[in-house]
Order: structure tokens, then C-alpha cells, then sequence
């Protein structure tokens, strides 16, 4: 349905048992998402399968909604296209936030919490080649605890957006907090548990309607750079109502954006 509406599968995986996340290329998302800085990061629309209690669950994120916080536009034909291959599919990310508010610039979670431009630069190459080269290796021996979902080059731009799922997770940072911990007698706070796709999606991902296409990051190799947006950036916006405190707060994914940008930084070759 998806590739008779003018959509390409570049990739899809399972997070966790009974969830099924697609990824799909378009020609208009493409063409968005090179008119603006940045933009790659929204250049695949992603639809996930999700079984809860006993149904199957289509959804995906709103076009409209990632599009005008992408600085992309209200993505009208990417609405319609996925109104007419998925039908009365649920979609979410319209939520929360008033769109005049969502834009580049305007949007962050909370005073001194990330915007959209406040990319996390994860390394730097000699060129644009080398750095694709770095990631597709490094993504290929699982550095950091991904997994490889898809790849989008951009025609004519050394613009390419890799969609990366996190199913272990970077160790490095949590046994450093447990060795810290030892040697200081003391307890450590850090879960590299609540870092990887699944456990994080069950802590703030309690709605009924299940918002599992949040799923998975982009990674995104522009020239000689590797970036990708902060953790409680794109956490947030995914998930504006989500509260500070509370069993499916912040507060209980505190190590996760920390956690994800290291994983990524290893797909990266950085530290």
C-alpha cells in the first residue's frame, strides 16, 4: 500500500516482540528536507506495527507535526499519501504543542533544554566519503550496542541520513559509572537498560495509542560531519505531554538521552 503511494521501503525492524517499525523514502520528502537546514533528519516517514492487547496497532507520526518542527512545511502530500495506503491508520506528534510554537527556534521541553538547531555534533572526518565509510562499518559490527535500519543518500548533495536502532545499547558510559561507584563506596545512578529502544518505549510510551514510530534515530553524515539531534530534544517533541516527574516522567529516562548520543557517537568513530 505504502510503495503504491509513491513510497520506497528503505528499511524496517522489530524493537521489541509484537512492534514492527517501516521506514519509507518519498520524493517530496526529499525535496523538503534538503530546502532547509537540517532537515534531513525528517527525510523518512516512519509507520509502525504495534500489538496492544491483543489488536493490531498502525501508526505513524504525523507529517504535519515532524514537518513543521523539522522546518520542512505542513507536508500535505505526505499526509495525503499516507491517508490513502494506510487508511484509518492512528497517527501521533499533533499533540501538546500549538504549531506556531513547534518551529525551529521556538520549540524546547523547558528552559535550557535543547532546540532543533542545537545539533549534537558526534564526529568529524577528512571528507564526506570516509565518513559514510566510518558509519556503514561501524554500524555493520554493531559499535555502541545499534543496528542498521536504513540509509537515504541524497541525489547530488553529500547528504546521507542512516536510520539506527539501539537493541543493547552503549556499555561504556554504565560500567564507568559502576567502577566509579566501587571505588567510591557509593550508589550508582546509571541504567544503560533505560537507553535501548525497548526499555525506554516502556517507560514513556504508556498512551493508548502507541507512538513505537518514534523509532529509530537518524544519524546523519553532512560532508565531512556526522550529527544528530539531542536526545532531549527529539525525545521531547516526539512526546510533549510527557511529564517532568511521575512513573512515565523525564526523570525516569534521566541517563537516556546521554545514553543514545554515546551509541551513536560509536557509529560515528568518535569516543
Amino acid at each position: 500500500a505504502l510503495r503504491k503511494n509513491g513510497f520506497t521501503i528503505v528499511g524496517s525492524y522489530v524493537p521489541f516482540d509484537g512492534a514492527t517499525v517501516i521506514a519509507a523514502s518519498h520524493p517530496a520528502l526529499t525535496a523538503a528536507a534538503v530546502k532547509t537546514k537540517n532537515g534531513g533528519f525528517g527525510i523518512a516517514q516512519r509507520v509502525s506495527v504495534t500489538k496492544v492487547k491483543g489488536k493490531l496497532q498502525v501508526g505513524y507520526v504525523n507529517p504535519e507535526y515532524i514537518g513543521t518542527a523539522y522546518g520542512m512545511g505542513t507536508l500535505e502530500v505526505i499526509s495525503a499519501a499516507l491517508k490513502n495506503a494506510l487508511g484509518a491508520a492512528q497517527d501521533y506528534g499533533s499533540k501538546g504543542v500549538n504549531s506556531n510554537d513547534l518551529k525551529p527556534g521556538k520549540y524546547h521541553y523547558a528552559m535550557f533544554m535543547p532546540y532543533f538547531e542545537d545539533v549534537s555534533l558526534l564526529n568529524k572526518h577528512k571528507d564526506y566519503a570516509t565518513a559514510v565509510q566510518v558509519v556503514e562499518a561501524n554500524l555493520a559490527k554493531g559499535a555502541g550496542g545499534t543496528k542498521k535500519v536504513y540509509r537515504i543518500d541524497v541525489p547530488g548533495k553529500e547528504i546521507s541520513v542512516f536510520g539506527v536502532a539501539i537493541p543493547v545499547g552503549d556499555d561504556a558510559a554504565y560500567n564507568k559509572a559502576v567502577e566509579e561507584a566501587e571505588k567510591n563506596f557509593t550508589e550508582h545512578s546509571a541504567s544503560n537498560a533505560v537507553d535501548t529502544d525497548k526499555a525506554l518505549l516502556e517507560i514513556i510510551d504508556f498512551e493508548a495509542i502507541r507512538s513505537t514510530a518514534y523509532l529509530p534515530y537518524e544519524l546523519m553524515v553532512q560532508g565531512k560531519q556526522v550529527i544528530a539531534l539531542p536526545g532531549r530534544y527529539r525525545i521531547a517533541v516526539h512526546f510533549p505531554d510527557t511529564k517532568m516527574v511521575g512513573k512515565h516522567g523525564f526523570t525516569k529516562i534521566m541517563s537516556s538521552p546521554g545514553g543514545i548520543k554515546d551509541a551513536l557517537e560509536a557509529v560515528a568513530g568518535g569516543s
